[in-house]
């Protein structure tokens, strides 16, 4: 591993050891109290009786203290409880390689075993059941690992199982280096994040002259986390899916080695692909230019032969440069959001 890997992954964890990070130094203090209470439920023994209530449980923040939102599919993956408890036994039986019970459970060009069982949920049953043997893998930890140039070379197309067992031999190593345990690398993974969202931000800050509107540039920050809370409930949501990756739903600020693309999605019914990239009060020649490059990227990375890769612009206004821009471009689009908001009196009155 490279030395300025190891040396940036220590910084994050000084600030951990001096306290300097409350958020993260919780996650770590609380290892003991989740394992104490979770070890047991995700035992070979105690799985035959695992109820509905015991597995949703344990996706709740509240009560992992380690994964957000992994709640969200708990609904869907409980449907069919004799099926996830298999499923759950194959993925715990130490007895079989961990890469042959991963092919069962998300086999490659085939439904899984159990829908919504994704990568972000399997990885930490994996950690809070054997925490010395498997990390976690999420669009966190890939995130980091990319930032880091620590993620390996894939081929298109790769299974999960082949995946995970690779990047498993990363964490195993990287933990060893730094002399931490795995719970507490996948805490670290939420800081190298954070410090590239940063970085991003003071990259377009910067560039202040691409900028026609300061005060549209953050209001744009807040439509893109209300379009990926709210996808199904948006027109764009009725044909498209977030992009997902081993389960797993990826395509909100989705990294790239050109840039981040704010939303990747794909169609429900259809071979398409659809970038959209938010303004942000950018010059309408910039947010083009940056629109066709994660387009392109989509084309050569991702999409295959027969998919299309389609582009959406969304905007605050109309705005007769960028659709200029746009004349004779195929498959690229733009919208304009509006935000709507009043002060009413309330119903209820005190006098009568």
């Amino acid at each position: 591993m490279y030395q300025k890997t190891v040396d940036q992954l220590k910084k994050v964890l000084k600030s951990l050891d001096y306290g300097e990070d409350a958020e993260i130094a919780e996650i770590n203090d609380s290892k003991n109290e989740v394992l104490e209470r979770y070890q047991p439920i995700f035992s070979l023994e105690h799985i035959p009786q695992l109820t509905a209530e015991e597995f949703k449980s344990f996706l709740l923040y509240q009560n992992n203290k380690h994964w957000k939102a992994i709640h969200r599919q708990g609904g869907l993956i409980t449907e069919d409880m004799e099926t996830l408890r298999k499923a759950l036994k194959l993925l715990l039986d130490e007895t079989i390689p961990i890469e042959n019970r991963l092919k069962k459970i998300r086999p490659k060009n085939k439904d899984p075993m159990v829908k919504g069982l994704a990568r972000s949920v399997i990885t930490p049953i994996l950690l809070v059941a054997y925490p010395n043997k498997y990390g976690v893998l999420n669009q966190i930890s890939e995130n980091a690992l990319k930032e880091l140039n620590l993620w390996p070379d894939f081929d298109r197309g790769v299974d999960f199982a082949t995946k995970y067992t690779e990047v498993n031999k990363i964490l195993l190593d990287i933990s060893q280096q730094l002399s931490i345990d795995l719970w507490t690398l996948d805490a670290l993974w939420w800081r190298i994040g954070d410090e590239t969202d940063e970085e991003t931000d003071k990259d377009e800050a910067i560039n202040t002259e691409q900028v026609e509107d300061p005060l549209i540039f953050g209001l744009e920050k807040y439509l893109h986390e209300f379009l990926r809370d709210n996808w199904e409930q948006t027109e764009i949501g009725n044909e498209w899916n977030l992009y997902e990756e081993d389960g797993e739903e990826v395509g909100f600020k989705y990294r790239t080695d050109v840039g981040e693309i704010d939303l990747l999605a794909k169609h429900k019914r259809k071979n398409e692909w659809l970038v959209i990239e938010l303004k942000r009060g950018r010059i309408s020649d910039i947010a083009v230019g940056q629109a066709l490059r994660y387009r392109g990227w989509v084309r050569k990375r991702l999409a295959a032969h027969n998919e299309k890769v389609k582009t959406l612009i969304i905007g605050y206004e109309n705005d007769d440069k960028l659709l200029y821009a746009l004349d004779g471009l195929d498959d690229i689009d733009f919208l304009v959001y509006k935000v709507s908001f009043s002060l009413e009196k309330p119903d209820f009155d005190i006098s009568t």
